[in-house]
């Protein structure tokens, strides 16, 4: 598919880390079906950046992992609509992402995998954010997330065990 990922990086980050941003997003994308091109924007950045942005847009003052700004309402499953697309680009801007690459790695030093495999997670969790996946409950939606994410990661050979 002719998706687009552009990634802005307010701290340096590793080429590797870059790559795999694009391919964990463009495997979320292909995983659940996405056949109208998309585009989606990530920003990279530090705690403090992120601290920033939750505040500045959710009222928490405090630095997370990741934060997702879906364009559109969608519910789980629901797929773009070409109707939406950027007349100059063909392209339907799908929304805008933010991770933390300082939390990326201290939980990857916590949960005692690799900071690849976090930073993956956290771009398709992101991606399936931006897709109408929630986890607002404990419960079903949360189930219902957690396993779109072990599948796509999994086809990515992105297991727990992996790294």
């Amino acid at each position: 598919m002719d998706h687009e990922v552009y990634i802005d990086a307010e701290v340096e980050i590793p080429t590797a880390v870059e790559e795999q941003l694009r391919r964990a997003i463009l495997a979320a994308l292909e995983g659940e079906g996405v056949e109208v091109p998309c585009i989606v924007e990530v920003c990279v950045t530090d705690d403090e950046g992120i601290h920033q942005t939750n505040l500045e847009t959710r009222g928490v003052d405090r630095p997370t992992d990741v934060l997702s700004f879906p364009m559109f309402e969608l519910k789980p499953g629901e797929k773009p609509s070409p109707d939406w697309a950027d007349p100059d680009t063909d392209k339907v801007l799908l929304g805008d992402m933010m991770i933390s690459l300082e939390r990326a790695n201290a939980q990857a030093a916590e949960y005692g995998h690799s900071p690849e495999r976090e930073v993956c997670y956290l771009a398709v969790h992101s991606t399936l954010h931006l897709l109408g996946y929630d986890h607002l409950d404990e419960g079903p939606m949360k189930a219902q997330m957690r396993a779109r994410e072990e599948a796509i990661l999994e086809t990515l050979g992105i297991t727990r065990e992996a790294m």
